[in-house]
């Protein structure tokens, strides 16, 4: 029995989808061009440094798209997948992921962006688990700009694939083989609990640390 996680931004998809969408909030107009890119950027150097304080920006991320109606919402997300998420699925990650799939791995994404975006992103790949940080929505369904249970950032997200795992009766000790696929040290937690790390695409500062632990280097992009 074989278990194949991935990370989604920078490690399947050539780009950021959290931060891109911010970008894309901006186009749409629904965001203050200089002020949310400018603090937009600030909170996507925090994430690449390991700093992300994850309540404070997911209040902030959400801000300009919470309170619009959930037509508008689907239809901005639409657009997004269209324009922006779909060009940046290359081949190579594609077919990595069917490679899993096809020989019966249980499979997930796991990832610290908002299941609001990364849903359609994981369907793409054809993955029915996202493991995503979750949005609270109050009693009539609309969201609040807080997150609801623990984020999957860091620790965070091995506690998440944990809960998973836990729900469907299994724990990591029980596959012969857990594979990680990741491109940031932000994932050094789950990273170090599988069995076979793949520091994928990485950053300088996992490519270095692959090196000295003798994990595999994968470059799909």
């Amino acid at each position: 029995m074989k278990l194949a996680l991935f990370d989604l931004d920078g490690t399947l998809i050539a780009k950021d989808s959290d931060h891109a969408f911010g970008e894309f909030l901006v186009e749409l107009g629904w965001a203050d061009g200089a002020a949310f890119r400018r603090d937009n950027d600030l909170f996507y150097q925090q994430y690449l440094a390991g700093a992300l304080d994850i309540d404070a920006y997911v209040e902030f991320a959400t801000r300009p798209w919470r309170d619009r109606t959930p037509a508008e919402q689907r239809d901005a997300l639409a657009r997004f997948m269209r324009e922006q998420m779909l060009p940046a699925i290359g081949e190579a990650a594609l077919s990595l992921v069917r490679t899993h799939l096809s020989a019966g791995d249980r499979v997930a994404i796991a990832t610290s962006t908002n299941e609001f975006i990364t849903r359609p992103i994981a369907d793409a790949f054809g993955v029915a688990t996202l493991i995503a940080t979750e949005l609270e929505r109050d009693a009539l369904g609309r969201f609040t700009g807080r997150i609801r249970g623990v984020p999957s950032l860091r620790e965070g997200k091995v506690r998440r694939v944990e809960q998973w795992l836990q729900a469907e009766g299994l724990r990591l000790a029980d596959f012969d083989t857990s594979v990680f696929y990741s491109d940031s040290t932000n994932d050094l937690p789950l990273l170090e609990r599988v069995s076979e790390a793949v520091a994928t695409n990485p950053s300088p500062a996992l490519e270095a640390i692959a090196h000295d632990r003798g994990w595999r280097i994968l470059r799909l992009f």
